[in-house]
């Protein structure tokens, strides 16, 4: 259950932080400190999920920036 939230919420809070940003470098950098905050915390202890929780990010950048270019077209 937490692997499959690991894949999913970090590419959509990307998605939510540069909607309201319009930048996606600050949606990534704030969508970092939120995940490091929960490491140190102490919510994730497993390295699959370190890993999830990368690989969702970098997918929520990609789209981020398709996302965002697609918005200075209209």
């Amino acid at each position: 259950m937490w692997f499959l939230a690991a894949l999913i919420i970090p590419c959509l809070l990307v998605l939510l932080f540069a909607r309201v940003t319009y930048n996606r470098y600050i949606a990534v950098l704030l969508t970092v400190a939120l995940l490091v905050a929960s490491y140190f915390k102490g919510y994730t202890d497993e390295l699959h999920e370190i890993v999830a929780d990368i690989a969702s990010t970098i997918a929520g950048f990609l789209w981020a920036g398709r996302m965002l270019d697609h918005l200075k077209q209209k």
